[in-house]
């Protein structure tokens, strides 16, 4: 017996309100990270239309390498200050990039991602990784998802 498909709302605001949610269920009372990150990239590769990629790096020295995620292979490790990802961390901000190519010095993982949103996760004050999406759309974030997926970042970050 399989599982209906869950019809995820197409106004951002119900959504990521939707995606808060479900991630506190799957999340809470787990104990492990990894199996935590894991299930938010699918989580999101699942709810977020004109995505082909989501998922995390983490902090290990000066550099950022790769976690649980969604899509096609990517880069396993990225330089502090490099691309999106190690610029978004260096500077303990979210970035989001209408057109990945004009970004200086991105990183281009998959050659089919024209945008881009990256936000620092932290924990204890410092930034301990980074959550990553990309999309073959140009423009394709917006203020909308940067409210909401910081929410998701800052729901992770009490649970982690």
């Amino acid at each position: 017996m399989s599982l209906p498909e869950l019809t995820y709302p197409s106004d951002k605001k119900s959504l990521y309100f939707l995606l808060k949610t479900r991630l506190i269920g799957l999340i809470d009372g787990i104990p492990y990270r990894v199996s935590n990150l894991a299930n938010t990239s699918a989580l999101l590769y699942e709810a977020l239309p004109d995505i082909n990629w989501a998922g995390f790096y983490l902090t290990e020295n000066d550099r950022l390498i790769l976690g649980p995620f969604q899509g096609r292979p990517a880069c396993v490790e990225i330089a502090a200050g490099c691309g999106v990802c190690g610029t978004a961390a260096q500077q303990n901000r979210t970035l989001l990039v209408a057109n990945v190519h004009e970004f200086p010095g991105h990183i281009a993982c998959d050659s089919a991602s024209n945008s881009e949103i990256v936000i620092p996760i932290h924990e204890g004050g410092r930034v301990i990784g980074v959550l990553d999406i990309d999309s073959p759309i140009l423009s394709r974030f917006d203020e909308a998802d940067r409210q909401g997926l910081e929410q998701i970042v800052k729901t992770l970050e009490e649970f982690l």
